[in-house]
């Protein structure tokens, strides 16, 4: 085992991102604005901070984006298509065994789900994807959203098999307005029935309904610190 991890390369791959943008500050594939793009770039960079926090449950309601350093995206190139940027995803510490790259590329993995949900998904499938990434993290995708519908512009995002291109001006406009602070709401509910079981890694339970048929899937919330506390008592 030491001899084949002896003779595997020690610079890591770090994974990229192409995001490319149409509309008014974009001169087809010539170039575009730069006051725009260093707004939209910086505006990106700002949502992948947050969502990576809020994938790994450091996120809070307010004060300073945690390990922003450690989620700094670099620009490798500009992305020729209309015309973008390449971004280079954080790289993982050759030093580390198990560098933990995942958290980077699920956050990347996040902003183009909520991209594409936004803009074609149900209200569940959008409420999910909120849930798991914290509103904090949403409003921060919304804002980049909103610096391109105040400039009369849209988007498409490339990651790994991954790729969503908002078809026209109307869909990011309409996409904005589903992900805006005003449309994101939180209401109580109280059921009566039995824990069936949490799987406390990923913070998932199932409840089974008392007085009627199915179950009810969610979230263990964050102010439980340990979930399984809820399997064993």
């Amino acid at each position: 085992a030491r001899a084949a991890l002896a003779a595997l390369p020690q610079q890591m791959i770090a994974p990229k991102a192409r995001l490319t943008f149409r509309g008014k500050p974009v001169f087809g594939s010539h170039g575009i604005a730069a006051d725009f793009g260093g707004k939209a770039a910086g505006a990106f960079s700002d949502a992948f901070a947050a969502v990576a926090a809020g994938l790994s449950e450091s996120l809070r309601d307010m004060g300073p984006i945690p390990n922003r350093d450690k989620n700094q995206l670099v620009i490798t190139s500009t992305a020729i298509g209309s015309f973008g940027f390449e971004f280079e995803l954080p790289a993982p510490d050759p030093s580390s065994l198990f560098p933990e790259t995942e958290k980077a590329q699920e956050a990347m993995a996040k902003i183009e789900a909520l991209f594409r949900l936004a803009a074609e998904g149900t209200d569940d499938e959008v409420a999910e994807v909120i849930e798991e990434v914290h509103p904090r993290a949403v409003k921060k995708v919304y804002e980049f959203l909103d610096l391109l519908v105040q400039q009369q512009a849209w988007c498409g995002l490339e990651f790994a098999d991954r790729f969503f291109r908002y078809a026209d001006y109307e869909q990011i406009k309409a996409s904005s307005e589903r992900l805006k602070a005003d449309n994101i709401q939180e209401r109580e509910e109280t059921y009566r029935g039995e824990i069936q079981g949490v799987l406390p890694t990923g913070r998932t339970f199932e409840f089974r309904l008392a007085d009627q048929e199915g179950l009810i899937k969610g979230k263990v919330d964050l102010a439980i610190p340990d979930p399984d506390v809820l399997n064993r008592e």
